[in-house]
C-alpha cells in the first residue's frame, strides 16, 4: 500500500540515493546496516522486560525507533542502487534474504521479551513469509506483485514501530494480530491477482 505513494517520493528518494550514493558504499553495504539495526532492535525486545515493567516501555521505545531506522535504510539500498545504477540481481537476493531474517528475528525476539503470545507470533511469522512466498513464485511466472495488498513488509514494520510507542498492556501484541489480519488480507488479494492474470 505504501508502494502506491512511491512516485510522489521520486524527487526525495533521488536525492537519498545521490546522497549515501556519494558515500562509495554499495547498496549491499546499507542492507547491512539495516539488517544489523533490526537485529538490534530484536535484540532490545527481547530484554525489555529484563529490568522490571517500569522500564519495558522504555525499552519497547527505542526498539521501536531502531525500527523505523532499519527501515529508513531499506529504502536507502534501493534508493542507492537505483540513482547510481547499481542494480544487481545479487544485491536484490540478498536484500531480500536479510529482510525476511530480520523480520524473523524480530519477531523472535518480541515473543522472548513476553510481548506477544508465542502462538500469534508464530502466525504472524507464517502469514508474513507466505505473502513473500507468493510474491516470489508469481514473479517465476513473470507476474509483478509490486504494490499489491495492503500488508506489504513496509506496512508491517510499520504497524510494529507504532504499537511500540503506545503505552498500553498488550499494544505490541495487538499491534501483531493487526499484521496477521492485513497479511492475510494481502495473501488473498495477491493469490486472486496472479489467478487472474495467469491463464493456464
Amino acid at each position: 500500500m505504501l508502494n502506491r505513494f512511491r512516485k510522489r517520493l521520486l524527487p526525495l528518494m533521488a536525492k537519498t540515493g545521490l546522497f549515501f550514493g556519494s558515500i562509495e558504499a554499495s547498496p549491499t553495504v546499507w542492507s547491512g546496516v539495516g539488517f544489523v539495526v533490526a537485529i538490534t532492535s530484536a535484540i532490545i525486545y527481547s530484554i525489555s522486560n529484563a529490568f522490571g515493567i517500569d522500564y519495558q516501555f522504555k525499552f519497547t521505545i527505542v526498539a521501536g525507533c531502531m525500527l523505523l531506522i532499519s527501515g529508513f535504510f531499506d529504502v536507502v539500498d534501493g534508493c542507492v542502487a537505483r540513482y547510481t545504477q547499481k542494480v544487481t540481481k545479487k544485491g536484490a537476493f540478498i536484500d531480500s534474504t536479510l529482510d525476511k531474517i530480520a523480520e524473523f528475528v524480530i519477531l523472535t525476539g518480541v515473543t522472548i521479551g513476553a510481548l506477544s503470545d508465542p502462538i500469534i507470533s508464530i502466525l504472524a511469522i507464517c502469514f508474513s513469509f507466505m505473502v513473500s512466498y507468493v510474491r516470489a513464485r508469481a514473479e517465476s511466472f513473470h507476474v509483478d506483485l509490486r504494490g499489491i495488498g495492503i500488508g506489504e513488509r513496509a506496512e508491517r514494520i510499520l504497524i510494529l514501530a507504532v504499537a511500540s510507542f503506545i503505552p498500553i498492556s498488550y499494544s505490541i501484541q495487538l499491534g501483531i494480530i493487526l499484521i496477521i489480519i492485513i497479511s492475510a488480507i494481502t495473501l488473498i488479494q495477491r493469490v486472486y491477482y496472479v489467478t487472474r492474470r495467469l491463464k493456464d
